[in-house]
């Protein structure tokens, strides 16, 4: 973005209403400069009332299936907005975080409608909720449908803060135990795991504002330092300290992380001097 649309970003954070409203006058210009995906937009955007209630509809859409009807997931994903209003606070953050990161990113309606990275982590917000409320195996069948659509597998028990982007989403994986900081980016192909057949606490703590390059492996009940980044192809199997680059395979620490927000500046080149 440029220094005007990460002004406008700023602004919006602080104005839930507002946010809602610029996604509505996006999507109205949408319409008028693709007429063929009005249908699309009006029945996923302009036809609901909030955020929340376009998030549900996308959620039931997305992952209905024969098994489970749209009706029922709408259902169940409007209750959820309703009890607890932080998933809807969070569904803004991370969308912010998108919105913010993402230099392909130009409008909020695009992270809602087209990209599965934020489809998929709202949707495992709703299989993290119904595990809070002990409906695992409801949960356990929202997991299982987000793999299917997106091919991003998070296990509903996972602790994943807001303000999150994963981008791309592809083959994203991370386990049971695993807990994400806010404010935490992470590229396609990353895996959030263990390391055998071990019970119990067994996937990584990722600290906050941490970034976490593609094809990147962390593994184990290991920690990852607040603001760390972690270079793609990465092989992560110990602690890594705070604001601390890694890479390699397995990784080790090569530098300080470069600035004070990896996960914002989404700096993935590695000076040449580390390389050395």
């Amino acid at each position: 973005m440029n220094m005007q649309d990460s002004s406008n970003a700023n602004a919006l954070s602080l104005d839930r209403d507002a946010i809602w409203a610029q996604i509505r006058d996006e999507a109205t210009e949408a319409v008028r400069g693709e007429p063929l995906l009005g249908s699309l937009i009006h029945a996923g955007l302009l036809h609901h009332h909030s955020l929340e209630a376009a998030l549900a509809y996308r959620f039931s859409l997305k992952l209905a299936s024969g098994e489970m009807s749209e009706q029922i997931l709408r259902e169940l994903a409007d209750h959820a907005y309703a009890a607890s209003p932080e998933l809807a606070e969070a569904a803004r953050a991370d969308l912010m975080a998108v919105y913010d990161r993402d230099p392909a990113t130009h409008r909020l309606i695009q992270p809602i409608l087209f990209f599965k990275g934020y489809q998929a982590l709202q949707a495992y917000r709703m299989g993290h909720w119904l595990w809070q409320q002990d409906r695992r195996d409801m949960a356990y069948f929202v997991q299982m449908r987000c793999s299917e659509c997106f091919g991003v597998d998070i296990h509903p028990a996972a602790k994943i803060g807001t303000g999150v982007m994963i981008d791309h989403a592809h083959s994203i994986v991370i386990g049971e135990t695993a807990t994400v900081g806010n404010d935490v980016s992470m590229l396609h192909s990353v895996t959030l795991g263990g390391t055998g057949k071990e019970d119990g606490d067994r996937h990584p703590k990722i600290g906050d504002g941490v970034m976490i390059g593609a094809g990147a492996k962390v593994l184990g009940n290991i920690r990852i330092g607040h603001h760390s980044r972690i270079a793609a192809g990465s092989v992560v199997l110990h602690d890594v300290p705070c604001c601390k680059t890694v890479a390699g395979v397995p990784a080790r620490v090569i530098g300080d992380a470069g600035c004070p927000e990896p996960s914002h500046s989404m700096n993935q080149l590695l000076g040449i001097e580390e390389y050395f």
